[in-house]
């Protein structure tokens, strides 16, 4: 079994986010800068057996795409050629992603870390990658359960 991989893909930088290899845990795992961003998924792919890989998707509160979308959808689109060339068995998946950094900002009040550690966006970015994750396979859960239940 591989692992599930998700991303934060930010205007300046991009936090991953992985499980175990029994994709039982969501740990984060780095934030890259964007530009560095692609080549550091591909390197950690050929490391790495991955599954799945999970984008955050921006939505408005009317689930409309947001603004963001513009920067996130020429990333996606690259992930969508160029993945046959790293692994073809790698799903890619979207999950929304409101509230992900409004999440990570309050687990880290919650968790006690200092106002000048929660000023490090970089930190947010990872958490909020890592609250993704955390999503996903929770909706993974309750749907193998329902199809379970049929």
């Amino acid at each position: 079994m591989g692992r599930i991989l998700a991303i934060d893909y930010g205007q300046k930088r991009v936090g991953f986010a992985v499980t175990d290899e029994l994709q039982i845990c969501a740990n984060g795992l780095d934030t890259i800068p964007v530009a560095q961003a692609f080549d550091f998924l591909k390197q950690y792919l050929q490391r790495e057996k991955v599954d799945v890989i999970v984008v955050g998707e921006p939505r408005k509160m009317d689930n409309t795409p947001s603004e963001s979308s513009r920067y996130i959808e020429p990333f996606v689109n690259r992930l969508r050629k160029e993945l046959p060339n790293i692994s073809p068995s790698t799903t890619l998946a979207r999950m929304d992603e409101r509230f992900t950094s409004r999440l990570a900002f309050q687990t880290m009040i919650d968790i006690g870390l200092k106002k000048k550690d929660r000023q490090n966006k970089a930190l947010v970015d990872k958490m909020s990658a890592t609250i993704i994750l955390q999503s996903y396979m929770e909706q993974q859960e309750i749907i193998n359960q329902r199809n379970n239940e049929l």
